[in-house]
Formats: C-alpha cells, sequence, structure tokens
C-alpha cells in the first residue's frame, strides 16, 4: 500500500499560473501556401456546429471579421456545396448530415487548450485529469493526463461513458435537452456497475437535476468500488454544455469535505479557463 504523505490543498490560481507558464503555442503558423478563404469557411463551419440556432449572414460575418460581401460570397459558396443551408427566415444552418463535419477541428483545438491545463493540475494535485467531450450519440474520453502514483485511478482515451454513472458523463449529460439526455441514455442504457451506481430513472432525473444547481457532478463508487472523481462541465455560448473535465481519485486519499471543495473549485477554474480560450 501506497503511503500517503499528508494532506494537500489545491489551488485553483496556482494552477492557472502552471498551465500559462508551460502552454506553448503549437499552432500552425500561416505561410505562403495558407489560404485565408478555406480558413474562414472552416471557422464558419465550426460556428454553426456550435450554435443551437440558425445564424443571420450578419452575425457571422462578424464573427468571423468579415464584410458582408465577403461572408455573403462564402455562404452561398457553402450552401451550393452543400455544406450549409438556409432556414425559413434566410439564416444559415449546418446542411443535414454534415453534423460530423466539424467535429475533428473542434476536438483537436479543445484538447490542445486543455492538456497545459490538465497537466497543471495533476502536477499540483498528484491525481488522474481526464477530459471528456460530447458527441452525435455518447460521451467519449478525449484526453488523460495519469496521476503519478501507483494506486491510482485511471481511464483511456476513447473509453465511451456512461451517462448515468461516472461524473463526466453525468456532468455533460445533465446539461443536455430533455431528447438528448434520452438519446444519451438510450444509446449507453443504464447499466449497474456497482452498489452506489443510480438506475431508478427518477434518482437520475433528481441527480441531474441537482448537477444542474451545483454545477459539477461527482461519482462516489458507482463505476468503481473505492474509486472517487469530480468533474464540472465546460460552458460554452448560451451556456450549452459539450465536454467536461474530471478529477479521479482512490476514496482513502479524500481527506474531508475542505479537500473536496478544494478538487471542485479547482476544476471550475480550469474548465472556465478552458471555455475562455476556446
Amino acid at each position: 500500500m501506497e503511503a500517503y504523505t499528508g494532506i494537500f490543498m489545491v489551488k485553483p490560481k496556482t494552477v492557472r499560473k502552471l498551465a500559462a507558464s508551460k502552454r506553448i503555442d503549437d499552432s500552425p503558423k500561416p505561410d505562403k501556401y495558407f489560404s485565408r478563404a478555406v480558413s474562414k469557411a472552416l471557422e464558419a463551419l465550426e460556428y454553426l456546429q456550435n450554435e443551437a440556432n440558425s445564424m443571420s449572414m450578419n452575425e457571422i460575418a462578424s464573427r468571423l471579421q468579415l464584410s458582408k460581401t465577403s461572408a455573403f460570397r462564402l455562404l452561398k459558396t457553402l450552401e451550393a456545396t452543400g455544406y450549409v443551408a438556409q432556414d425559413g427566415r434566410g439564416q444559415y444552418k449546418l446542411a443535414p448530415g454534415i453534423h460530423a463535419a466539424t467535429p475533428t477541428q473542434w476536438l483537436s483545438k479543445l484538447v490542445r487548450i486543455a492538456v497545459p491545463h490538465m497537466q497543471a493540475l495533476t502536477l499540483e494535485t498528484t491525481e488522474t485529469v481526464s477530459l471528456a467531450a460530447l458527441f452525435e450519440n455518447r460521451i467519449e474520453v478525449v484526453a488523460v493526463i495519469e496521476s503519478p502514483h501507483v494506486i491510482r485511478m485511471s481511464n483511456v482515451v476513447g473509453h465511451i461513458l456512461p451517462p448515468n454513472a461516472s461524473s463526466l458523463g453525468k456532468a455533460i449529460t445533465a446539461f443536455q435537452s430533455a431528447p438528448g439526455r434520452e438519446r444519451l441514455l438510450r444509446s449507453f442504457k443504464i447499466y449497474r456497475f456497482t452498489d452506489h451506481t443510480i438506475t431508478d430513472p427518477r434518482d437520475l432525473a433528481h441527480e441531474y437535476e441537482s448537477i444542474r444547481a451545483q454545477r459539477f457532478a461527482v461519482d462516489r463508487e458507482e463505476c468503481a468500488n473505492d474509486g472517487i472523481c469530480f468533474s464540472v462541465p465546460v460552458f460554452g455560448r448560451n451556456e450549452e454544455v459539450s465536454s467536461a473535465i474530471s478529477l479521479s481519485m482512490p476514496k482513502f486519499r479524500l481527506r474531508g469535505k475542505e479537500h473536496e471543495t478544494s478538487i471542485i473549485n479547482a476544476l471550475r477554474a480550469t474548465a472556465s479557463t478552458l471555455a475562455s480560450e476556446l
């Protein structure tokens, strides 16, 4: 059994400073082969992907920092090639069947921005930090920074998370629309992993309501015995949630309510930073 050398307190400000000092700008630098038109078209698709409602040409032009003429030309090209469509009000949205066109770009950006902050959080807490993202009908782990401890809670990139049991799954599912929650639960099914897993639909509805009110989720031995995991959603524009960040640890290393609160505060600070940088 690994010895514990003392109680640590998570310091959100320290985490942010560490992330800022460690982060390297590895984004590609435009060169002579860089196409600004293609870049703007991908940005437009990304905005439309992330918005729940259709967007007007003027709004898209403002977001892309383009003139109305340039935005009109870009949108007409995307419409002609089948990537976007107009609704009954003349506003733009992704064309049917194109919902998978931009997540790769968004996901790459999410992971690139998140990993330095995750490394800082693991360095500060010595526990496993994970990032999950919402896909069409599932919630999937997209990045993991493992704890250096021999005895630890682990995670695996690509792992599909139970929306009724894992803290990441619950944190993302709780903030979806009612049909969205149903789709995720129907796709994964409601499984019992331990005696603590929530499987009753009424209890699960109450759990999601509590998560929305407190804006964090906890897995208290619901996925694995003797493990505990805290998760905070990353809020986007209009409070939509497409990702969440978590900290997992063996139950024996959790040292009381004050320690628990400090972990949640650190996760919130990290999630807030991710939201602003995204």
